[in-house]
């Protein structure tokens, strides 16, 4: 995980050189940069892969060394979400390819998600793996996904290219890659020039139900666990 500043912009850049798979590590690390953007007081944050793959999800290796340290994870990317879908400043997803499971759970938390175009999969394949999706990813994905296309999406766990992800729901826009980060850089300083307390109150206003149904999910979960 990078951390950079441009021109007022913070720029976090998730690269493992792998998949860039969501663990225990890349939740702290990420959850440190969001930090370091507040503490700032930056216009607005862009969110950026690895050229290739945004993210492939859920460390499934954490998984392996038992339930405590598998659940921790998944409830730690839970909080993530709900931190990010009611971040106060312009959050801004850069997919640099691939956004598969939880990698494009994150992408439909960001505000603005501007895709790659090419030969790359955005996909929730819980269903074709056989899990279950818990009701905290639900509430987000209904919230992003239009009406039409949550069974070919939640349920039938459909493939979708960049292109066709900006009608299903996943992304705002998509540009070749070599374009990427200078649109990102422009959308998140558009973002940034609007009145950040106004921005920060809007956006908890317009997500409030769906936070609180996140949050309230999430609780259940941990209930269940305990």
């Amino acid at each position: 995980m990078n951390y950079e500043t441009q021109d007022n912009i913070a720029i976090i850049r998730i690269d493992d050189d792998k998949a860039n798979v969501v663990g225990h590590e890349f939740l702290d690390a990420i959850n440190a940069a969001l930090d370091r953007a507040e503490k700032e007081e930056v216009g607005a944050v862009v969110l950026r892969g690895r050229d290739g793959i945004f993210s492939a999800g859920f460390d499934l290796a954490e998984f392996e060394k038992g339930p405590a340290t598998g659940m921790s994870m998944v409830t730690k990317g839970m909080q993530l979400l709900i931190r990010l879908y009611g971040f106060p400043l312009p959050l801004v997803a850069a997919c640099t390819g691939h956004g598969i499971a939880m990698g494009a759970f994150i992408i439909m938390a960001c505000d603005s998600r501007i895709g790659t175009r090419g030969n790359y999969k955005i996909t929730l394949p819980e269903t074709a793996i056989g899990m279950e999706l818990p009701h905290t990813l639900l509430e987000l994905t209904a919230s992003r996904i239009p009406p039409q296309f949550m069974t070919r999406a939640a349920i039938q766990a459909e493939i979708f290219t960049p292109d066709q992800a900006i009608t299903a729901g996943f992304l705002d826009e998509v540009v070749d890659a070599a374009q990427l980060d200078t649109r990102a850089q422009e959308v998140a300083t558009q973002l940034a020039r609007l009145p950040g307390p106004a921005y920060a109150a809007n956006k908890l206003f317009v997500r409030k139900k769906v936070l609180a149904a996140m949050a309230e999910e999430l609780d259940k979960m941990i209930a269940k666990m305990s």
